[in-house]
C-alpha cells in the first residue's frame, strides 16, 4: 500500500518547520490502513544517560504517532487521554529508530491505539498503548487551519479537510 506524508504544523515539538528546538519529523500514514511510520536518528542532544536516548523524547515520539493514527482513523484531531509506556531496551545516541502506530479500536469517543519503536536491527525498544479523545467540530477546524499547506501533505491533508 502507498504511504503519504502527514500534514505539519509550525510549532509542534515533533512535526514542527518553525521549532527550532523541536524534531521536525515527517510521519506517513498508509492511506488504506491507517498505520503511522516515521523514522529518525537521535542525536546526543536527545540523551538522558550518557549515550541513551531520554525515554521522555521516545515517548513524546510514540504519542505523535499515535495520535495521528488515531486522527487519521476519525479523519478528526484528536488528544491524549492516556498513555502507558513500556521501555524494553535503550535507544541509542546515532542508531536509526523506526516508529510506528495504529489504531486497536475506533469508537465514536474514544480511540485506543498502540505504537512501537524498533532499531536497525529490527529489535523493540518500546512499546505504548494510548487512549485518544476526537476534539470538538470547532476545536477540529482550528486545528486544521494551522496546516501547513505543501504539496507534498496536499493528499493528506485534503482527506482531513473533506471530513470537516
Amino acid at each position: 500500500m502507498p504511504s503519504f506524508e502527514l500534514p505539519h504544523t509550525r510549532g509542534c515539538l515533533v512535526c514542527g518547520r518553525d521549532n527550532a528546538h523541536g524534531l521536525q519529523l515527517n510521519l506517513h500514514v498508509d492511506e488504506a490502513g491507517g498505520v503511522v511510520t516515521c523514522s529518525f536518528v537521535p542525536a546526543s542532544r536527545h540523551m538522558g544517560f550518557d549515550g541513551i536516548i531520554h525515554g521522555g523524547l521516545l515517548a513524546t515520539v510514540l504519542d505523535e504517532a499515535m495520535v495521528w493514527a488515531a486522527t487519521w482513523a476519525a479523519k478528526r484531531f484528536c488528544v491524549c487521554g492516556e498513555m502507558t509506556v513500556r521501555f524494553r531496551r535503550n535507544a541509542l545516541v546515532g542508531r536509526p529508530l523506526r516508529v510506528e502506530a495504529k489504531v486497536t479500536s475506533n469508537r465514536s469517543r474514544l480511540i485506543e491505539t498502540e505504537g512501537t519503536i524498533h532499531d536497525d536491527d529490527g529489535a523493540r525498544l518500546v512499546e505504548a498503548f494510548g487512549k485518544y479523545v476526537p476534539v470538538t467540530p470547532e476545536r477540529n477546524r482550528d486545528c486544521l487551519a494551522t496546516l501547513i499547506d505543501e504539496s507534498r501533505t496536499a493528499q493528506t491533508a485534503k482527506a482531513l479537510l473533506d471530513n470537516a
